[in-house]
This record gives structure tokens, C-alpha cells and sequence, in this order.
């Protein structure tokens, strides 16, 4: 009797089965957003995370998160050190987190609990090599920037996009506008940006750094300020930072990227007096865009 995928082939079926039994194929284990693979990360990519996003980690695990995270820092004290240093209000936390795990755990006891960590925090981990995104991440590779194009006219405008990432909006925006200014938090992501502004030869695009809800522009500095993926956490504070620096009659844009799983509507923006633009998006799910004239 020999064992397959789909249970126990007596061997008189075997012989009576044209096809060959195949072992069978090993999926690759994906992270919850479907981007990376956890496994392919050291642990030493937490060396990299920013303080904003040092305290988004500790602040917010399920208690399964927390003791792996728990076990993973009391195994990586140099991760554990990093946090503790560049993020001092979590101090605490991380002591208290280490100080309930036994001084011996096995390898596979601490890699395991280093995957889930990993995988838990799939976001920050693939900002650490965004050369990857583009090719891993579908809401880069799945969208079009004519779907930007088609929500305000940008020739000859001050554009600013917030929480660029790898840039997909601002590039696209650089294409068409007079200036743009691309804003994100996370240094890894920034000097990509350069980097990819340098060697396409941009000349109408800067990079800075800047969260959603403070960013370094004085009032009314942009006829368009657009952002994908990024609203939400401190929804308040973030649309009327954004609308501050937006000029009297210029545009607000939410334009997040075609993806495999679906969004659903962004309701808030909704109550907030925002349109919706929807379309079928590449994958087949509707992708929800909002936008909103500023009048002040």
C-alpha cells in the first residue's frame, strides 16, 4: 500500500492508475498579506524597524504574538537592546515581555517563534528590501497609474505624495506635474526612492522624511496631496494635517493599489465627505479610490 497526498492507494489501484503517483508539491509558506515568505528573513531584519514602528510592534500583539515576539527578543538581545534604545518610552515593555521567558529555549523553539514574529509584521519586515516590492507586492504590480491620472489633473502642479513607499504614486505623478515631493517614514524606503530618482535621471521630484499626521510643510503648500495604504491608524488627525497643507480648491486622493484579497469600502473617508471611484481592478476585486476638494 503506498501513501499519497489524498490518503492510502491499495496496490491492485495503483496498477490499474495510468498516471504516476507524485509526491506532492511543498507550497511556499506566505506571510498574511501574501508578500514574502517569513522564512526567507533573519531576525536581524528587526535592526531596521523605525521607532514608529518599534512602538506599533510592542504595543500591539494578541497574546500568541506576544509570547513569540516574547521569546524571539529574550533570543535576540541585540534586537531586543535596538528597541529598547531607540524606542525608551518601551523600555518596560520589552523587559517585562523577556523576564517571563525561561533563559533556555531550543533553535527550533526560537525560530519558530522568529517566523511568526516575522510573518505577524509582514509590512515593516518587506520595507527593509524594498528592491523586492515592486515584483512581490500586489498592490504595486497589479496597478496602472492611469488610475491616478484619471482622478485630477496634475500638469503643472505641486503634488505631495504621503507615505510614498517605493514611490508608486510619485513617480507616476512625476510623469505629469511640476514638482513633486514624496514623504515617508521609513529610511529604507527613502533611499530607495533616491536611489531609483537618480538613476531614471528625475528632475522634479524630492524625497523627505514625515508621518501622516506631522508633516514639514508649511500651509497650503500643494495643489494635490495624494496617499494609498496610508489613512487610518489616526484618521482625525491625519486628514486635517492633510487638508492644512493643501491649497484652498486643490484635491485630497486615497488611491490605494489593485489587490488579490478584497478592501471593502473606506467608510470613513466616506462620512468625511470624500468620493468614491471604484473599478474593477486587475485581480478582479474592486479597488475603492476617494478623492475630495479642499474648501477653506
Amino acid at each position: 500500500m503506498t501513501v499519497s497526498a489524498y490518503g492510502n492507494i491499495p496496490e491492485n489501484k495503483q496498477n490499474e492508475n495510468e498516471q504516476a503517483v507524485k509526491e506532492p508539491v511543498q507550497e511556499e509558506k506566505m506571510g498574511i498579506l501574501g508578500w514574502m515568505n517569513p522564512e526567507d528573513y533573519s531576525f536581524d531584519c528587526m535592526l531596521r524597524m523605525e521607532r514608529f514602528q518599534i512602538r506599533y510592534i510592542l504595543g500591539n500583539p494578541d497574546e500568541a504574538g506576544k509570547k513569540a515576539l516574547a521569546m524571539a527578543l529574550k533570543a535576540n538581545p541585540k534586537v531586543a537592546g535596538l528597541f529598547m534604545s531607540k524606542c525608551p518610552e518601551m523600555a518596560e515593555t520589552v523587559k517585562t515581555l523577556t523576564a517571563q521567558i525561561p533563559a533556555e529555549l531550543t533553535p527550533e523553539e526560537i525560530r519558530t517563534a522568529e517566523v511568526q514574529v516575522i510573518g505577524d509584521y509582514e509590512d515593516f519586515v518587506i520595507y527593509t528590501t524594498p528592491n523586492l516590492m515592486p515584483e512581490k507586492c500586489d498592490f504595486i504590480y497589479g496597478w496602472h497609474k492611469e488610475r491616478l491620472f484619471e482622478m485630477c489633473p496634475l500638469e503643472g502642479k505641486t503634488v505631495l505624495d504621503v507615505g510614498s513607499g517605493t514611490g508608486r504614486l510619485a513617480f507616476a505623478a512625476a510623469e505629469k506635474a511640476a514638482f513633486v515631493a514624496a514623504s515617508e517614514p521609513v529610511d529604507s524606503l527613502r533611499e530607495y526612492m533616491r536611489d531609483e530618482i537618480a538613476r531614471k535621471g528625475i528632475t522634479n521630484m524630492r524625497v523627505c522624511d514625515g508621518m501622516c499626521d506631522s508633516l514639514p510643510f508649511p500651509d497650503n503648500s500643494f495643489d494635490v496631496v495624494m496617499s494609498g495604504h496610508v489613512v487610518g491608524d489616526r484618521f482625525r488627525e491625519e486628514v486635517n494635517e492633510l487638508t492644512r497643507i493643501t491649497k484652498p480648491g486643490g484635491w485630497l486622493l486615497d488611491v490605494p493599489g489593485d489587490q488579490q484579497r478584497e478592501t471593502g469600502r473606506n467608510e470613513a473617508l466616506i462620512a468625511d465627505g470624500w468620493e468614491e471611484m471604484a473599478y474593477e481592478g486587475t485581480f478582479g476585486r474592486t479597488t475603492y479610490r476617494y478623492r475630495k476638494q479642499v474648501n477653506k
